[in-house]
C-alpha cells in the first residue's frame, strides 16, 4: 500500500466518522499482514469493531440522557435477600416484551427493598436495546410540570415526557402532592396511556394512592390507566440499607472487641 493510498484511506475514514477504525487501523493492518488474512476477513473484522463501538457509544449517550441516579445491573441484584420476588418474572420483564406491548410496570414495597434498583436496571437494559428511556423522581416530575404550566410550556413538556418508550417515575408517595400536582400527573399518564410503557415505584399500596394524589376521583382515574395493562411486583422484605447498617455495626463491634480484648494472664 502506497503512502498516498494510506493517507487517503485515513482521510476517508475520518470523513465517514469511523473513529474507532482510525484508532485500530495501524495495529490491525500489521496483524492482518502477519496472519495473511484476506480482504474479506479484514473488512469483516473492521466493520464488526466499528459497529460495536458505535453501539456502545450510542448506549452511553442514551444512559447520560436518561438521568439514571444509579447504574445498578440486574445481575447485581440479590434475589436471595428478597425471596418475595419471583426472579423468573423479572427475567421475563428483562426481555422488554412489556415495552413492545406498551404495558406498565409497578414496583410496590417499603423503603430500601430494591424497587429503584430493579426499575433502573430494567431501564439500562431498555437503553441497551435502543429504547428511549428517561428516569425522573416523582417530586421532581411534579415540580417540572408545575413550572412548565406556570410558564405556559406544559404541552411541550408533556410531549417531551410522552415520547420515551420507557419512562421511570420513582418514589411515588414519599412526599405529599397537592391537587394541581395530581391533575398534572394525570395529564401525563393519560397522554402515555396505551402508547408507551411507564415504570412506577412506590412505598404506598394502591389503596393509599387516594391520599397520595389528594383526591379520590383523580386517584381512581390514574389507577385505571396505570393498571389496565400492567405488571405489579410486590416486594416484602428487609431494607438493604438496614442490612448494610447492621453488617457495618457488627464489623465495628468486632474491631472494638479486638482492640480492647484483655491480654491472657
Amino acid at each position: 500500500m502506497s503512502e498516498m493510498t494510506y493517507e487517503r484511506l485515513k482521510d476517508n475514514l475520518e470523513r465517514l466518522k469511523m473513529k474507532h477504525t482510525l484508532q485500530i487501523l495501524d495495529n490491525y493492518l500489521e496483524k492482518a499482514l502477519k496472519d495473511e488474512l484476506n480482504i474479506v476477513e479484514i473488512l469483516d473484522h473492521i466493520f464488526a469493531e466499528e459497529a460495536h463501538d458505535k453501539q456502545q457509544r450510542a448506549y452511553e449517550k442514551q444512559i447520560q440522557m436518561s438521568g439514571f441516579p444509579i447504574r445498578k445491573t440486574l445481575e447485581a441484584f440479590d434475589f436471595t435477600f428478597q425471596p418475595s420476588i419471583d426472579k423468573r418474572q423479572i427475567e421475563e420483564l428483562a426481555t422488554m416484551r412489556f415495552i413492545e406491548n406498551a404495558e406498565n410496570l409497578v414496583f410496590l414495597g417499603p423503603p430500601g427493598v430494591g424497587k429503584t434498583h430493579l426499575a433502573t436496571s430494567l431501564g439500562l437494559i431498555a437503553a441497551k436495546y435502543r429504547y428511549s428511556t428517561y428516569y425522573v423522581n416523582c417530586h421532581s416530575l411534579i415540580e417540572q410540570l408545575k413550572k412548565a404550566h406556570f410558564e405556559n410550556h406544559l404541552p411541550e413538556r408533556l410531549k417531551f415526557l410522552a415520547k420515551f418508550k420507557m419512562l421511570i417515575i420513582d418514589e411515588i408517595g414519599y412526599l405529599p402532592m397537592d391537587i394541581q400536582g395530581a391533575n398534572l400527573f394525570f395529564q401525563l399518564i393519560a397522554k402515555r396511556y396505551e402508547k408507551a410503557s411507564t415504570v412506577f415505584t412506590s412505598n404506598k399500596t394502591f389503596s393509599q394512592w387516594n391520599d397520595v394524589f389528594s383526591d379520590v376521583t383523580i386517584a381512581a382515574a390514574i389507577l385505571d390507566r396505570v393498571l389496565h395493562h400492567c405488571t405489579v411486583v410486590h416486594i416484602k422484605g428487609e431494607s438493604y440499607r438496614l442490612k448494610e447498617r447492621k453488617e457495618f455495626m457488627k464489623q465495628k463491634q468486632q474491631v472494638v472487641n479486638t482492640l480492647f480484648v484483655e491480654p491472657a494472664s
